[in-house]
């Protein structure tokens, strides 16, 4: 069996992890770094994130705050993790996409092998995390 490995990008930024959270956790907050979206930090609440793709649904799986928001994305059996931590009146934030399936899986709706879109997306979350999410935080 050829699984593909976990998405994982971190980045410390430069903010408290409470203005971190309402980055991470909360609709707007979601829209401006990453996609519009309807969230709402329930465990259990379903929503829809605007991919190019179209419309992904989504349900939020688990919710720590603020360390820990996972939900799943989309009808192929991802699920998306951010994890922070406090470090040193900072914050450590690390985005976890996992449920990768086989990499020669054709994947529904981008119509494409597993270890294609995981290499397309993880080039994605770098950017979005490490430039986006960024200035998102550092801007407000």
């Amino acid at each position: 069996m050829n699984t593909i490995k976990d998405i994982q990008q971190s980045i410390i930024l430069n903010a408290p992890i409470n203005k971190v959270w309402q980055h991470v956790a909360t609709s707007e907050g979601i829209a401006e770094w990453f996609m519009p979206n309807n969230f709402q930090a329930t465990e259990g609440f379903t929503f829809e994130i605007q991919s190019p793709f179209g419309p992904s649904p989504c349900q939020v799986l688990e919710i720590d705050e603020p360390n820990k928001l996972s939900f799943s994305w989309d009808t192929d059996g991802w699920v998306v993790t951010f994890l922070l931590e406090e470090v040193d009146n900072r914050t450590k934030f690390t985005l976890i996409h996992s449920g990768w399936k086989e990499a020669n899986t054709i994947l529904t709706k981008p119509n494409e092998k597993s270890e294609i879109i995981r290499e397309r997306m993880n080039n994605g979350w770098e950017a979005i995390v490490q430039k986006r999410l960024m200035m998102a935080i550092e801007q407000s």
